[in-house]
């Protein structure tokens, strides 16, 4: 650059000289300046004017003659666009690396903005969705895919668990969709095809619904004579059978609440979320439940509830009352005699929750994530001999994500455990206008539907 300027300068002093000369020798200083002046504010005119031009069409147009300072210029130039080219090129490769990674994926993509309109989709999107690159870009993802369920995941805002729906357009392909908050707004969903496996789950499912409702008969039927047995001892074979008669009571027994929980869990899971939902009011619900427990518990316990009268919740009543007397349950049976249970309904931030601390035997950290898994138990010895069936914290789980909501346990060894749940506001009837046929689609927030 400081070359350019020399060069400049070579010019401009010549010209200064010339001019000096010249104005000396004609006695017009003013006129011979002026016009000088002017010739050289003309070059530079006509410098960037062919500038401009060559900017605009640079392939038809000249460059501005290289001198002085406009030798500098058009090369600075020349070289920010051969770099620009360069950049372009290395994120052309980059775009087009995505393209082929994100065509390459087995789950259809979408990117959607903070209005939740759709900006770009793969390959399988097209097939999988039905989108139209001509007609749907731009377009808000509730209205591509007009699903209530769908409809009602995006209102809620909650994407931590995955949704599971048919796809548009083809009833016969079950979905599990995803939403990824990222950057300012923006979204990532992402659709897979689990239509196998549901249909292996479905499988499995009326395998155990239909193998439990076989079990049901003869279990009642052996149970029933082993009552009688029991209830007539005098007619009961020679020897010490009576008590082997208890134990197998208590059996049959337990086997029948193993199978009255499996049914209950295949009910869950094959019923639609939205059938048989009203305002529950929970507060008389727990009441119920803290009457049942205390029963169970045969005063070896404090039992307190405090609930909220006026929070309700728009659910279903008799799934709600499983899920709120299996967590009740469960503290009873791992509270030794003497401790303490304590349950409470109340509402925080316009969500409604629910929670139940006991002074039990508490649960070691790496157990904990496993514990709403049908079966698993932590002490299995203790479960068996306390009298449960492994199901109840499954059913819990089944219950709350019908209802939005998740289970949360904070639970330290000889401490005591703390099960809570949150529903989200949608759900809270003070939230909404019982009047309302369908309240789940009048939130007071909203996410990605505006």
């Amino acid at each position: 650059m400081a070359g350019a300027w020399r060069q400049e300068l070579l010019i401009v002093v010549p010209i200064g000289l010339a001019g000096f000369l010249f104005s000396a020798w004609t006695e017009r200083s003013t006129g011979s300046l002026l016009f000088l002046v002017t010739l050289y504010l003309g070059w530079h005119l006509l410098q960037i004017y062919r500038l401009n031009v060559w900017l605009t069409k640079p392939k038809s147009a000249s460059l501005p003659l290289p001198y002085g300072i406009w030798n500098a210029i058009t090369r600075s130039v020349v070289q920010r666009q051969e770099q620009a080219r360069k950049r372009k090129r290395k994120l052309d490769r980059t775009v087009d690396g995505f393209r082929e990674s994100s065509n390459a994926l087995p789950d259809a993509t979408v990117i959607l903005d903070g209005k939740g309109c759709v900006q770009w989709w793969n390959d399988i999107a097209t097939t999988l969705l039905r989108l139209d690159p001509k007609r749907d870009c731009g377009r808000r993802i509730a209205e591509l895919m007009p699903d209530s369920i769908l409809t009602a995941y995006l209102l809620e805002g909650e994407y931590k668990r995955p949704l599971k729906m048919k796809a548009p357009h083809n009833d016969n392909i079950v979905l599990e969709v995803r939403i990824v908050p990222y950057g300012k707004g923006n979204h990532l969903l992402q659709a897979r095809d689990i239509t196998r496996l549901q249909h292996l789950e479905i499988v499995r499912r009326d395998f155990v619904t239909n193998v439990s409702h076989e079990m049901r008969t003869p279990l009642t039927v052996i149970h029933g004579y082993l009552e009688t047995i029991a209830e007539r001892p005098e007619e009961a074979p020679a020897g010490n059978w009576q008590r082997v008669v208890l134990q197998m009571i208590q059996q049959t027994d337990r086997m029948q609440c193993i199978i009255k929980d499996l049914l209950m869990l295949s009910r869950l899971e094959s019923e639609e979320q939205t059938l048989g939902q009203a305002v529950v009011d929970v507060a008389a619900l727990l009441e119920s439940v803290s009457a049942e427990i205390s029963l169970l518990s045969k005063g070896r316990h404090r039992i307190h509830l405090r609930a909220d009268a006026d929070l309700k919740l728009y659910g279903i009543e008799n799934e709600l009352e499983s899920a709120f007397y299996n967590l009740a349950d469960n503290a009873v049976r791992y509270t030794s005699a003497g401790g303490s249970i304590a349950m409470y309904w109340y509402e925080n931030g316009g969500k409604a929750c629910f929670t139940i601390k006991d002074t039990g035997i508490g649960i070691t950290p790496e157990h904990i994530p496993r514990l709403t898994e049908r079966f698993y138990r932590v002490d299995v010895a203790r479960s068996r001999q306390s009298g449960g069936t492994g199901l109840g914290l499954a059913i819990v789980k089944h219950v709350l994500t019908r209802h939005g909501s998740v289970l949360d346990i904070q639970s330290e060894p000889g401490r005591g455990s703390l099960f809570s749940c949150t529903f989200p506001e949608y759900r809270v009837s003070r939230k909404i206008n019982e009047a309302i046929n369908d309240p789940i689609h009048e939130p007071k927030h909203q996410a990605l539907i505006h």
